[in-house]
């Protein structure tokens, strides 16, 4: 698929706390920007792809969203994977335009996770993500699963809490450069160290955000890309790692199908870590950055936690990695969460990034997972084909 699809348009919504606009509305509306970003009509699309809502959760869900937007698409999917959803149903996309199964596709998600869900629905939620027979008995809530991540890492490496800090630093430095970030004043790693505990190790500013918000692509072959007024966006690669569902079924806490869902999408490019010039990585707790990057291949396995000191994700760094802000400052709406890593890689290639921009940035990787390190999809975009 090198070379032959690109994403044509990109938008968000606003985030945060939208209490004024439901999931459904947020779809829409995020569908209805990236579609005017593409220069097109809803008429134009001729394939559809949403992920499942939590605050509105429709049986048929991108049937639901067709029929509101008027839209009859010959392509037509909705996915529930977790943080994954995005860069899994990117690579679906890419495959079926690839084999002309369609020519323009809109992929939009949404959720409503502050203003659509109750205290106890979102409770309920967490408390039931667990294995049934091995976990769930025991009450553990999500952030105790990713933070038996974050202790086996430090069992194994000697990871520290400055360190895994130092990876909500960075995301919030480059959410105060970005106007709709939900959480946009600076913090330090004290700060950090001294917010309210959450699960051992991992204080609150170790943890993502909750949001209402939505965003959402349009794509189309790479040869079909030429015509629209947008400078296209071109994938390189894509690929995915499925290692298990449960983390007590884990082979291991330290290492995660991210390992080869990044080697896929580099064999499909063509290309290496060191050709990356921006990472939007999932970021939906610090620890997860630094196994990602150990297990992408920015640094050896262990030294995730030696390579985000000092600055070197930052703007400005080696590896400048969730400009927008990530899902610890940008915003976290659950399945959506990689939507903004994508629509933020977009503008980071076309050159929109304003003061968070790096310097003549022309690849970029894009990385979700889903469940507890489970679910992993990579992608690598480019300004030009390679």
């Amino acid at each position: 698929m090198r070379n032959k699809v690109a994403i044509v348009g990109a938008a968000d919504t606003e985030v945060g706390v939208v209490p004024d606009l439901s999931a459904t509305q947020l779809y829409v509306k995020a569908a209805r920007l990236a579609l005017a970003d593409a220069g097109i009509g809803k008429d134009d699309v001729d394939g559809l792809i949403t992920c499942v809502s939590w605050a509105e959760p429709y049986v048929y869900h991108a049937e639901i969203i067709a029929e509101y937007m008027r839209i009859f698409p010959r392509y037509c999917i909705t996915a529930p994977a977790g943080g994954g959803t995005t860069l899994t149903m990117l690579h679906h996309a890419a495959s079926a335009i690839a084999t002309g199964m369609c020519e323009t596709i809109l992929i939009t998600m949404a959720d409503s996770q502050v203003s659509g869900l109750s205290r106890d629905k979102a409770i309920e939620a967490m408390s039931t993500a667990g294995h049934p027979q091995f976990e769930r008995p025991y009450g553990p809530p999500i952030p105790a699963f990713y933070a038996l991540i974050a202790q086996a890492h430090r069992h194994a490496y000697g990871t520290t809490d400055e360190q895994r800090a130092a990876v909500a630093v960075a995301c919030r430095r480059h959410a105060s450069m970005n106007p709709a970030a939900q959480m946009r004043k600076p913090i330090a790693i004290a700060d950090v160290l001294n917010s309210r505990m959450i699960s051992d190790p991992l204080h609150l500013l170790d943890c993502s955000l909750v949001s209402d918000g939505g965003a959402a692509i349009v794509m189309t072959s790479a040869e079909r890309a030429r015509d629209f007024p947008r400078r296209p966006v071109y994938l390189l690669g894509a690929g995915e790692g499925h290692s298990h569902e449960h983390l007590s079924q884990a082979l291991s806490l330290t290492t995660s199908a991210a390992r080869e869902a990044g080697a896929r999408a580099y064999a499909m490019a063509g290309l290496g870590p060191k050709d990356i010039d921006v990472a939007e990585l999932y970021d939906c707790f610090t620890p997860v950055v630094i196994i990602e990057l150990e297990d992408l291949g920015f640094c050896p396995k262990g030294e995730g936690g030696r390579f985000v000191e000092n600055g070197r994700i930052e703007l400005g760094g080696e590896l400048p990695v969730n400009t927008h802000g990530g899902l610890l400052s940008h915003c976290h709406p659950g399945h959506p969460g990689s939507m903004f890593a994508i629509t933020e890689a977009v503008r980071q290639l076309r050159g929109e990034c304003g003061p968070r921009q790096v310097p003549a940035a022309r690849v970029a990787l894009v990385h979700g997972q889903g469940g507890f390190m489970s679910s992993h999809g990579t992608a690598i975009f480019g300004n030009e084909m390679v």
